[in-house]
């Protein structure tokens, strides 16, 4: 089969939104393309003394509602239908959290696996050194993403300062709490997850403390899923995963001993006192919620009718087809999509820069509160509109997203 566009994914679910919001074919038109892209040429000095040129991109989708926002990833087959795909993903999510922001995002095709320190170092301030003109905290504020951590942006922070020739923190978030990052960044996208899952199960009538949890992927979002599942809720997560197979207790796991677990052998397979699984098997078990935090499409047609879940929260970024997405919904699955579930991480970051900007620093409560309310009243949001259209959750975030860009395209006379 021809791999999937995500792109073309994007511009599918856009046009079940505008279809369901009778949108004009025009404004629908503008939605489906981004409004800039701009494409460079790296040419890098490697350790050795060669030159090679790596390809990089800035894609800004729209910014109608504010500056862009979008993270930057070094990935050696990244394309730039993926990041478009991710610009317009983030532009809706943004607006589904009421953030003053467009979306954007971007890349650049390298495996940062066979590259030293220094050579990437001088990679990430080439990529600001060519984009300079069209980053700024007003302009387009780039965070992490795929191999890009908190250094990375801190490199790309201190070279947009020696160009600009000012200390302008809000340029990039992401970064270490030295150099204006906030506390609350590393858990967000879990967190804020969690916050709309207890939200999903007091409407669904669900108590949590009594919930059996199956999660696949195990890494940042899916260790502090595992986490917080336990400490804030009481649940019992019975089985994760990672790539290369899972593990399952039905009396339960400890996060924190999976963890280490992995941490020594490289894997959650074979951990003492449990039964091996697949990622596979995992998805289907019978528990009452069920979190994708790893990889897109491993819920499709064809497994999506032995779902069990009470309630599917996406942490993973595009875990669940359009199809099964249907499939679901008439089952009576109570969906929570990717660009509502895993939003806590672009909001943490908004909070970030509000805190550059102004030059003070909140406490890990402050930030966990605001995160609490914006993922709180959207669920919400999605939840009424999913209600009063009778259609999928992913489709009401979307109609309630693309709602305030096209209002807000409409006000400043754009359409």
């Amino acid at each position: 089969m021809p791999e999937v566009s995500s792109f073309d994914v994007a511009n599918r679910q856009l046009a079940e939104c505008a279809d369901i919001l009778r949108l004009d074919p025009d404004v629908h038109a503008v939605l489906r393309s981004p409004m800039r892209e701009v494409h460079v040429s790296l040419p890098i000095r490697m350790d050795d003394g060669t030159l090679k040129v790596f390809q990089g991109c800035r894609v800004q989708y729209n910014d109608a509602r504010g500056p862009t926002k979008g993270g930057i990833r070094f990935h050696p087959d990244r394309t730039v239908d993926a990041i478009r795909a991710q610009s317009a993903w983030m532009t809706w999510k943004c607006a589904l959290l009421d953030l003053p922001l467009g979306g954007a995002g971007g890349g650049i095709m390298c495996n940062p696996k066979e590259m030293s320190r220094n050579e990437l170092e001088r990679l990430s301030r080439a990529y600001v050194d060519a984009l300079f003109e069209y980053l700024g905290p007003e302009k387009d504020i780039p965070a992490p993403d795929i191999y890009t951590d908190p250094q990375v942006m801190a490199w790309m922070m201190d070279e947009y300062f020696k160009l600009s020739r000012q200390s302008q923190f809000g340029v990039i978030t992401g970064k270490p709490l030295a150099v204006g990052g906030s506390v609350g960044r590393a858990d967000a996208a879990a967190r804020g997850g969690m916050f709309v899952l207890r939200e999903a199960a007091q409407t669904r009538g669900i108590e949590l403390s009594r919930s059996r949890v199956a999660i696949q992927g195990f890494g940042n979002a899916g260790y502090f899923a595992a986490l917080l599942c336990g400490s804030l809720f009481g649940a019992k997560v019975v089985a994760v995963s990672d790539s290369k197979g899972g593990v399952f207790n039905r009396d339960g796991l400890d996060p924190e001993a999976v963890r280490k677990y992995k941490g020594m052998t490289g894997s959650v397979i074979g951990m003492p006192k449990t039964e091996a699984i697949s990622n596979e098997d995992l998805l289907e078990l019978d528990v009452d919620i069920l979190i994708p935090a790893a990889i897109e499409n491993v819920i499709t047609e064809a497994n999506a009718p032995r779902i069990k879940a009470k309630i599917l929260a996406e942490l993973a970024n595009g875990p669940t087809t359009p199809e099964a997405d249907v499939l679901l919904h008439r089952k009576g699955i109570h969906h929570l999509p990717d660009v509502l579930c895993n939003a806590g991480g672009v909001t943490v970051s908004y909070f970030e820069m509000v805190q550059n900007s102004y030059m003070f620093h909140w406490d890990k409560e402050m930030i966990y509160d605001r995160l609490d309310k914006k993922q709180t009243a959207s669920y919400h949001a999605v939840q009424d509109a999913s209600q009063r259209f009778n259609i999928t959750m992913r489709k009401a975030a979307y109609v309630v997203a693309v709602t305030r860009v096209v209002d807000s395209m409409r006000i400043r006379g754009r359409i």
